[in-house]
């Protein structure tokens, strides 16, 4: 069974995406905002893809506010954890922003908040899983 990493500062949000992902697409779910976590996670390959984020409120690594971007970039530029597919989760969905947080933070894929259609959802992140 493959594994979602969820790195998501809102619960209501975790709660669901949890749910979709488990009930329609069969997958296993982590969750963490815990930075040094997602590191551990990512490092340790215990998921097949994150979710992730772009502004979490709480975020801290090694003493300083992180958000879903710089921790993507972190993810990305390290050989260990650079193959692992990272998507961003974010409300901010004005014209330019998907091209311009890919372009920032290296991530495979971007899902604009709320999500909808909830099929289409876990399809997109399928579609994304290595096999």
């Amino acid at each position: 069974m493959k594994t979602v990493l969820i790195v998501e500062d809102d619960m209501i949000n975790a709660r669901v995406f949890s749910k979709i992902l488990t009930k329609r697409g069969g997958l296993a779910v982590k969750h963490t905002e815990n930075v040094d976590e997602v590191m551990r996670i990512a490092q340790n390959r215990e998921a097949d893809i994150i979710l992730m984020d772009v502004s979490l409120a709480h975020s801290v690594y090694q003493g300083k506010p992180v958000d879903g971007i710089k921790i993507t970039q972190m993810l990305k530029s390290d050989p260990v954890t650079a193959s692992l597919p990272i998507i961003l989760v974010t409300a901010h969905a004005m014209q330019g922003d998907r091209e311009n947080f890919l372009q920032q933070s290296g991530a495979d894929g971007y899902i604009s908040k709320p999500v909808v259609d909830h099929q289409k959802f876990v399809d997109d992140i399928v579609a994304m899983l290595p096999s």
